[in-house]
């Protein structure tokens, strides 16, 4: 593992702190695949003692003993601000299985805890793992959710509230932050080996390149645009977009104020904490693309030294501004690439196989309509494959009655049909092909308020349920139709903080 391989620059050796009396609270079979653990008829672990490792309170199973779990230093920009140092307040890393990286959420205290506790809460550890697996259902690349083992033991939040641990599985949880931090410390050393185990494991076609860490970070920008896109495309929003939530990989990490886009506003901000809106909806590509400047300030030691090796007399001052050029060109690629997945999301949800001179505008002008409509976004693409490409009775139109504006959608979808009409494609295969894209079900605030009310009383059955609909989010799960209903109206306004 990277850290281990860095050292104290970026790791610090940890014990688990017990977690009294733990119980399951649920477990995914299907992340369990990912580091071969074998799982009984009822979704558990086979082997029992894994409770007490995930937990936090035993560090061997069968065969396996995780005798060096660490917490990782690293640093970042948080809301903008340079912050220093952050860390692993709360987060454990086991060890690995399988190329997997295994992290307990909430198993104690850390050196980099500051003033925390080290716990996480029933709450909040709910939700990571119901939007981890939901995104990875979604085919949107994020950390995966193993379990969440919850205890009595109570924690203070703004209220009193029982404890829980989370079970992260990742390739690497590497994120910005690292970077920054040992860049704070003119580590380069150390910048050098974190760089070379992230081509070496991750990215081995920058390895060919003459210029392997700049390649490097090109492809760490190009993932992140990417995965920019594909959350506008399904209206997800993080809520905590610094520095140090970002991943060296491309993943969705760190669930803290989630949401999924209800009614759409294209400047929806889901952290209630957020009161600036710096990481609502429609900032959300804008910020990454800044976080990535803030990975290419970093990063500057390694592209100066890649000049100079190709350079030799070039000057120390020539090649500083030669380096800060060449990484300026190469952030200037994000919002291309950024706007290619983007145009590529959304002309597939409506149902466009060609590329024509139009799209954009057509795609721009729905959205501004459903804004300013506040119309339920998931429902809307979900429900626009049900739409004949050719002219029909607009009062019976299902799609139409949502809107205020119905001059206003009537417009747009004569536009629309004018727009299939070019696809050659019958009705049928068009909705077939939307349907793979837009999802019926995705994790709704209400919904997962219910779950997590459930289970606080000890039913976990509500928990179990959610968790079967999201694995499937395409299908249509027709007994399920009632949590693919927008939120009632006095649900709607449900809000999420940092505090977990």
């Amino acid at each position: 593992m990277t850290f281990i391989l860095c050292g104290e620059a970026l790791s610090q050796p940890v014990i688990p702190t017990p977690l009294p009396d733990p119980y399951w609270v649920t477990f995914s079979a299907d992340a369990a695949k990912l580091i071969g653990l074998k799982t009984t008829p009822a979704n558990l672990p086979s082997d029992p003692a894994w409770l007490q490792v995930l937990a936090g309170n035993a560090l061997e199973v069968a065969d396996r003993q995780f005798s060096t779990p660490t917490a990782t230093a690293y640093s970042g920009h948080q809301f903008g601000m340079w912050a220093g140092q952050l860390g692993d307040g709360r987060a454990i890393l086991l060890g690995e299985i399988q190329g997997q990286e295994i992290q307990l959420k909430g198993a104690g205290k850390t050196p980099y805890s500051r003033m925390g506790d080290g716990r996480a809460v029933l709450r909040s550890s709910i939700r990571e793992y119901l939007c981890s697996e939901a995104m990875h259902a979604l085919g949107i690349p994020t950390t995966r959710a193993l379990a969440v083992v919850g205890s009595k033991k109570t924690v203070v939040r703004e209220t009193l509230e029982t404890a829980a641990v989370c079970t992260r599985l990742a390739p690497s949880f590497l994120r910005v932050g690292h970077f920054e931090h040992l860049a704070s410390l003119q580590m380069h050393t150390e910048q050098k080996m974190l760089a070379d185990d992230l081509i070496d494991n991750f990215y081995p076609d920058c390895r060919s390149s003459a210029a392997p860490y700049l390649e490097l970070f090109k492809a760490i920008s190009a993932r992140t645009a990417q995965l920019a896109a594909h959350w506008q495309a399904v209206g997800f929003c993080h809520g905590v977009l610094n520095t140090d939530n970002t991943s060296l990989l491309g993943l969705t990490m760190d669930y803290g104020p989630f949401g999924f886009l209800d009614q759409f506003q294209i400047d929806h901000i889901c952290n209630h904490s957020d009161a600036g809106g710096r990481y609502s909806y429609q900032r959300q590509p804008q910020i990454l693309h800044w976080n990535m400047a803030c990975l290419a300030s970093a990063m500057l030691p390694l592209i100066e030294q890649e000049l100079k090796q190709a350079n030799p007399t070039q000057s120390e001052a020539d090649l500083s501004n030669a380096a800060q050029t060449t990484l300026r060109s190469a952030l200037a690629i994000y919002p291309d690439i950024y706007q290619a997945a983007w145009e590529t999301h959304f002309r597939a949800k409506l149902g466009l196989l060609t590329i024509q001179p139009d799209d954009v505008p057509l795609i721009e002008a729905l959205l501004q309509l459903m804004h300013h409509n506040q119309i339920d976004f998931t429902t809307f693409f979900r429900h626009l494959g049900d739409l004949s490409a050719l002219p029909g009775n607009k009062q019976n139109t299902v799609l139409r009655d949502l809107f205020l504006d119905r001059a206003g959608f009537d417009a747009w979808l004569d536009h629309y049909r004018a727009r299939l009409q070019q696809e050659h494609s019958n009705d049928q295969e068009r909705k077939q092909r939307m349907n793979l894209v837009n999802p019926k079900f995705i994790l709704r605030n209400y919904l997962a308020q219910a779950a997590i009310e459930a289970a606080q009383a000890d039913d976990f059955s509500e928990l179990s349920r959610l968790a079967t609909i999201l694995r499937n989010p395409y299908a249509e799960q027709l007994e399920y139709d009632a949590y693919a209903k927008p939120p009632p109206p006095e649900l709607n306004a449900i809000e999420v903080s940092c505090s977990s």
